[in-house]
Formats: structure tokens, C-alpha cells, sequence
């Protein structure tokens, strides 16, 4: 089941409309759709490595035009639509602390969600309601997403073939590792909406002054 799965996946990532549907994946996930778009970006650059840094380009302005759609929720539409995203993605026990670290340091938070399983859309939307402002956040979108996407791309590109024979031979192992890296997303928004015991953190036990109530 798994390996017909993967098969039909790989031929329709070689589809010639496959880098929109990629861009429009990420456009979502910037903003309200929670699954990832990575597995889907991988699987593109496996059918067609020649093309996957163009693939990762895609995905990168995908995701930051998104993201731009989570900023603007969270700016005008917070209590009418951000609220119930937020909850229903299970990110409102996250969002206290998200404000007050993007109140603190917007732009090397925003840059250093690249390089971490927490989920774009709980950082664009929460960077729309306190009022980061708009140049700072594209700029630091782009470099994480950047960051988050290109270095797929490039790994791909240079090293496509050995990847793709990597994951045909231990397809079910790679499934599970990215599972376990799904499963460590929900964790690090646990860590980061609990930040257990950090004394010397400023926004432990952040509040927003009430102002999300689901």
C-alpha cells in the first residue's frame, strides 16, 4: 500500500502544473492548512532533480505570500477568524508566549522558525496581531523560508540520484522518520507554549491581557 501510494505520488509530482499545486500547498500552510508542505516538495525534487531548486523557489514565495495572509488574519481579523484557526490547529495554548517573544525579538524569531518544526501559520498570524511591522516581517520570511525550502532544493539538486535510491530502498523507514519529525512539531509547540521552568525567560507565563478568548 505504502509503495503504490509513493509510486502514484511521484508520478503526479511530475506533472507540469505540479509547482503551482506546490505553491498554492504553501501558500495554505503559512496560513491556515496544517499539514506541511515538505514531503510534497521532496517528493517533486525526487521526480525531476534537475528542477528542484526552481521547485523550492515555488514553495518559498508560495509560503511567503501566505504568510502574509496569516499576518493579515491576525492583524484585522484576530477575534473573528485567527481565534478559531488557532484553536482548531491546537495552537492556542502557544500563542501568549509566540506575542510576547515576537513583541521582544520579531526578527530572529521569524528567521529562526526555518530551521524548526514550529508551525509557520502560529508566527504569522501571531506577528499580524502584535503589530510587527510589515518590512520586517517579509524580509525575515524569506529568509526562513529560505532557509526552510532552498536548502531542500539544493540538496536535491546536487545529490537527487543517491537520495532518490536511498528512499526506494528504505521507503518505510523514511516514512516513520518523517512521522517522528511530525510528532516532534507538536512537541516543540508543547515546549514552546509550556517553556517549562525557564526562570530567566521574560515571556514565561506570558499573558495576552485576555485578548484571545476562544
Amino acid at each position: 500500500m505504502l509503495r503504490r501510494l509513493y509510486d502514484w505520488t511521484m508520478a503526479k509530482a511530475e506533472h507540469r502544473h505540479a509547482q503551482w499545486w506546490l505553491a498554492l500547498f504553501a501558500f495554505a500552510e503559512a496560513s491556515f492548512f496544517p499539514v506541511p508542505p515538505h514531503p510534497l516538495l521532496g517528493l517533486m525534487c525526487l521526480a525531476n532533480p534537475k528542477k528542484a531548486v526552481r521547485y523550492a523557489l515555488f514553495a518559498t514565495l508560495g509560503s511567503v505570500a501566505g504568510g502574509l495572509l496569516g499576518y493579515a488574519i491576525g492583524h484585522y481579523l484576530f477575534k473573528s477568524v485567527g481565534v478559531q484557526l488557532l484553536t482548531l490547529l491546537h495552537l492556542q495554548s502557544s500563542f501568549p508566549y509566540a506575542a510576547c517573544q515576537l513583541r521582544a525579538n520579531a526578527f530572529l524569531l521569524i528567521v529562526g522558525k526555518g530551521v524548526t518544526p514550529i508551525p509557520f501559520k502560529l508566527v504569522t498570524i501571531t506577528a499580524g496581531f502584535v503589530g510587527v511591522p510589515l518590512g520586517v516581517f517579509v524580509l525575515a520570511s524569506v529568509i526562513s523560508r529560505s532557509i526552510s525550502f532552498m536548502i531542500v532544493g539544493v540538496l536535491f539538486r546536487l545529490f537527487g540520484a543517491p537520495i532518490k535510491a536511498f528512499i526506494d530502498r528504505y521507503l518505510v523507514w523514511v516514512t516513520l522518520g518523517f512521522v517522528a519529525l511530525v510528532v516532534g512539531g507538536f512537541l516543540a509547540v508543547s515546549v514552546f507554549a509550556g517553556h517549562h521552568g525557564a526562570a530567566h525567560d521574560a515571556c514565561a507565563g506570558a499573558q495576552v491581557g485576555g485578548s484571545f478568548k476562544a
